[in-house]
């Protein structure tokens, strides 16, 4: 086996197993870190996740359209460079 597939399955190993004791972290009784569990809690954590969302498809979207103006403006530039003698 290579080494990379060796480190694979090690990641993919230690990756199942921080799942497995995942619901045990940290809590006793049911109660974690943060208290009991609310309708409150759940609705802002709901509005947390899409705010992010928004704004991660916002960012990636501006970025996207920069990136897009850069490869017309090469692409201008290197047709105007390169344009074909009559």
């Amino acid at each position: 086996m290579s080494r990379t597939g060796r480190i694979t399955l090690l990641a993919t190993g230690a990756f199942a197993v921080l799942l497995a004791f995942a619901p045990a972290a940290l809590a006793a009784d049911g109660v974690g870190i943060g208290g009991p569990t609310d309708d409150r809690k759940v609705t802002y954590w709901a509005f947390g996740v899409m705010v992010f969302f928004v704004a991660l498809v916002t960012v990636l979207a501006l970025v996207q359209m920069r990136l897009e103006s850069r490869k017309e403006r090469l692409r201008r530039d290197l047709e105007r460079v390169h344009r074909p003698a009559p």
